[in-house]
């Protein structure tokens, strides 16, 4: 290492050390340790502070996100959009620095992590994006797709049960280009990893089809620098384990005390005396480093003008595909797509899955960004695009994703693949399921990624698999998510306008789809693009209100013809959508759910929560709090009084009251 590199580092650590200082909170012990690999790292990388969105660039994901204090610190010294004063507003209200990474707040920030091990397998997304772009658009002496994705971890993220799904696909698909360090400090919050991790990571990696590359020593950053260059040449994936001490260079080195603590200003006095810091004022960098970092950036700025003379030529050349490629980054839906699917035609009795799948091979033939997959469970989700390969090490341009049994990592990896840019990402599963993804979804919607969940299997209709599949609380769980759109349509077409409003959206969006065949219903259509509206408006107010979603609006629909026989009237409404509907104008509202009718019912195959604030407290709703049994569809239906007699009954007690 020579002089100013040595500065260099030292300027990083203290930075980072005194931004968690100043803020009073936050985790200085591995932006301390890491900083030497940050800085090979980053001098390693295609980056570009003058552009930070180069299309070009390699990726950096910090997958152990609670060490933000190193990544605004690498960001500052290069010259990215994050000030010294950012640095000294660390995790202050409406900060550019907040305690964890944050995509789309702050500038240079690839992806928002913190909570541990999704950041790994966005990274696989990303990787995996890469390859297939790169084989979708890549021409002889054109490579508009060409960089390496890197990922820092520690060890909490290796505990975690979505990185080594990652992992394994990652090994699987042979992710060449994709790149993670292991910053081994062996140390966690509670103690040293010996506590309750002691496993040979190498060999674990290496199991999985990965390329393990060891460097003894974190502060070695020539031996860190080998490493990156041996990886840039592998035809697999590489892990890359880099031996560090926690807070080196300070009186808490080697001390799960430095994990999530600040140092005290006595410390950081004692860790400028062992670096031989001669700056006592805090935020202090000197001249020579800016300047340093400065001159990396040049030569990076050097190698993005070549890269958009080559685009330049590749437009020239080759000006369809260039025309495609850029609106593919743009997320451009093309022109008549959405009214394709508005016109979609369906009869009869069918799955809202079957519709789907409909929609989908419909949207993938006319949306070359699509890509996506199931958690093996295709054929029962019918996400399999017709006629398209599926994607592997031989075909990198398949639009059909096999993702193995790891729904966790797979909505993570569809994250990764958004985050990318140029593609439109789907995922799929049964409903239940959405318990183990849930996280994925989370940072979905905190990105506003367009990422779309298709969930089949949506209610007790799944019969004899039993309460193990029988979704109860799931519909509740998803709708109490902020930015994300639930539906749970009730026929062909308003499956068709769910897609409708995905493909519309920047944010991600939950398809919950039926089983078992539901009737097409005549009134239905675009208007469940407003979340909620009237299927049959009485002449005159009517004696009740019903509301319910997916298969349970044929209930209602029942029920109301019960109701005129017993001379009452009802307006029914289907309510596809809640999120959609409440953000409709007051007028809009009123006039699906009249607040001056109180007897209202709502109706839905699920938990009940969350559906009291449509009905009021004079109304009632037909719901499931329990969970189901393992019986036929029908017997369950019945035994669990989600029948149209329920619904009736319900009816009239609101009516008389």
């Amino acid at each position: 290492m020579n002089p100013i590199e040595k500065l260099s580092i030292d300027a990083i650590r203290i930075l980072a050390a005194e931004t968690v200082e100043n803020a009073k909170s936050g985790h200085p012990g591995m932006a301390i340790g890491a900083a030497p690999i940050a800085y090979a790292l980053w001098k390693h990388m295609r980056h570009n502070p003058g552009n930070a969105k180069w299309m070009g660039r390699d990726r950096f994901v910090l997958s152990a996100g609670h060490a933000s204090a190193l990544e605004y610190a690498m960001l500052h010294l290069y010259g990215y959009d994050v000030s010294m004063d950012d640095m000294k507003r660390f995790r202050q209200w409406d900060s550019n620095t907040p305690g964890h990474p944050e995509h789309g707040h702050t500038e240079g920030v690839e992806a928002t992590t913190g909570p541990l091990g999704q950041g790994i397998a966005m990274a696989v997304g990303m990787a995996l994006a890469e390859t297939h772009l790169a084989a979708k658009y890549n021409m002889e002496g054109y490579r508009v797709f060409d960089n390496r994705t890197y990922a820092l971890c520690g060890d909490g993220c290796l505990m975690e049960g979505v990185a080594y799904e990652a992992v394994s696909l990652a090994g699987t698909l042979k992710l060449n280009k994709l790149t993670l360090i292991y910053d081994r400090n062996c140390v966690t919050i509670e103690g040293s990893t010996e506590l309750a991790f002691e496993e040979n990571v190498a060999a674990r990696f290496a199991a999985c089809g990965w390329q393990v590359i060891n460097v003894d020593d974190g502060n070695d950053v020539d031996a860190i620098s080998r490493a990156l260059r041996i990886s840039d040449g592998m035809d697999k994936p590489s892990l890359i384990i880099v031996n560090t001490r926690i807070a080196y260079g300070t009186p808490k080195e080697g001390s799960n005390s430095a994990h999530g603590s600040p140092l005290g200003a006595e410390n950081i006095a004692i860790m400028k005396a062992n670096y031989g810091w001669e700056f006592d004022e805090p935020f202090t960098v000197p001249d020579e480093v800016y300047a340093h970092f400065r001159q990396l950036a040049a030569s990076n700025a050097e190698a993005n003008a070549a890269y958009d003379d080559m685009l330049r030529g590749y437009a020239a050349t080759n000006g369809e595909l260039y025309a495609q490629l850029m609106a593919d980054m743009s997320g451009e839906v093309p022109a008549g797509l959405l009214e394709e699917l508005e016109h979609m035609a369906f009869e009869g009795s069918v799955s809202t899955r079957s519709a789907s799948g409909k929609a989908l091979n419909l949207i993938a033939k006319r949306l070359p960004s699509l890509i996506g997959g199931s958690a093996d469970l295709a054929p029962s989700n019918l996400t399999e695009l017709s006629g398209y390969e599926y994607y592997s090490p031989q075909h990198r341009s398949g639009k059909n994703l096999h993702f193995g049994i790891r729904e966790f990592a797979m909505a993570a990896v569809c994250n990764g693949m958004a985050l990318y840019g140029g593609l439109r990402p789907f995922c799929a599963t049964f409903l239940v399921f959405a318990d183990y993804l849930k996280p994925a979804l989370r940072l979905s919607a905190l990105m506003k990624l367009p990422v779309m969940y298709v969930m089949t299997h949506d209610s007790i209709g799944v019969g004899e698999d039993g309460p193990t599949h029988q979704p109860i609380e799931q519909i509740a769980m998803l709708r109490a998510t902020p930015g994300v759109k639930v539906f749970r349509p009730a026929d062909g077409k308003e499956t068709a306008a769910a897609y409708i409003s995905a493909l519309a959206s920047d944010s991600p969006a939950v398809l919950a789809l039926s089983r078992q065949n539901l009737p097409t219903y005549e009134a239905t259509g675009i208007g469940a693009l407003r979340g909620g509206y009237v299927l049959n408006r009485p002449k005159g107010d009517p004696d009740v209100v019903l509301l319910a979603t997916g298969s349970e609006v044929e209930l209602i629909c029942k029920a109301a013809d019960e109701l005129a026989v017993r001379g009452y009237t009802a307006q029914v409404v289907s309510m596809p959508c809640a999120e959609l509907f409440d953000e409709q104008d007051a007028a809009y509202r009123q006039s699906v759910i009249p607040p001056h009718i109180r007897a209202r019912v709502a109706v839905e195959a699920g938990c009940g929560f969350g559906w009291h604030k449509y009905v009021g407290l004079d109304g009632e709703v037909v719901c499931i709090d329990r969970f189901g049994a393992s019986a036929p569809a029908k017997t369950v239906f019945e035994k669990l009084s989600m029948t149209t007699q329920s619904v009736l009954e319900a009816a009239l007690r609101t009516i008389r009251r």
